[in-house]
């Protein structure tokens, strides 16, 4: 028995050692996936080169590197009163739609025939937000010590990360779902309605909701009047 548990033992340390190896070789793949984003893509899908725990990091540094933006980059390109910005409400402002968007291609794939599944979506969509961070990050800081003379050079890196982002968006949904570039493109336009649906849809199912407690909230009240 001691045997087993020494031998038990020793193979934790390895497994959590792998599996760090495991997460840090799927963060640095993110590099490949932005040079070379048709095989990236692809092995990201099909080969299981990335992870969900790379993928939510990456989406976890596009939310703070969107709050940093507001906070700290320098007011002659920021118009956002530090004294209003909430934190939670900016970073929700970002993940719900997207995490949405995930949802809304995922339900569309049977009848486009898509052959992703929800994680493979997220995961391509979470890689390809890479450039956005890499490049809009050290703006926050760089914008603190350019003139506002300069503010085209700002310009056109926040406009090339947004523009690359989504050309890696489109490039991983294609390669996700082996789809043709047109059909990806109808595929994104339905995704957005798709999306839009079921924003309006959770907006009706929590307005209900927040009816149906009012009203019992009053029936209770109501009650406790006639009661006592």
């Amino acid at each position: 028995m001691s045997a087993i548990r020494l031998q038990s033992k020793e193979k934790a340390p390895s497994a959590r050692k792998e599996k760090w190896e495991r997460y840090v070789a799927a963060l640095k793949y993110a590099k490949y996936v932005c040079f070379h984003p048709f095989d990236g893509f692809w092995d990201l899908a099909h080969e299981k080169k990335g992870s969900i725990a790379a993928a939510t990091t990456f989406l976890v540094l596009f939310l703070v590197t969107h709050v940093l933006k507001l906070m700290y980059t320098n007011f002659q390109f920021v118009n956002a009163p530090l004294q209003y910005i909430n934190v939670f409400e900016q970073a929700a402002s970002l993940l719900l739609p997207f995490l949405i968007l995930c949802l809304g291609n995922w339900s569309l794939t049977t009848l486009f025939d898509g052959k992703g599944r929800f994680g493979d979506i997220y995961t391509a969509m979470c890689y390809a937000l890479v450039p956005f961070i890499v490049i809009q990050l050290p703006l926050v800081f760089i914008s603190n010590i350019i003139a506002f003379d300069e503010a085209a050079f700002y310009t056109v890196l926040m406009s090339v990360s947004v523009v690359y982002s989504l050309a890696l968006v489109f490039i991983g949904l294609m390669q996700v779902h082996d789809y043709s570039p047109g059909k990806t493109l109808v595929f994104l336009v339905a995704t957005v309605l798709a999306a839009s649906i079921i924003i309006f849809l959770m907006l009706v199912f929590f307005s209900l909701l927040s009816d149906l407690v009012s009203f019992f909230v009053s029936v209770y009240r109501e009650i406790a009047f006639r009661l006592y």
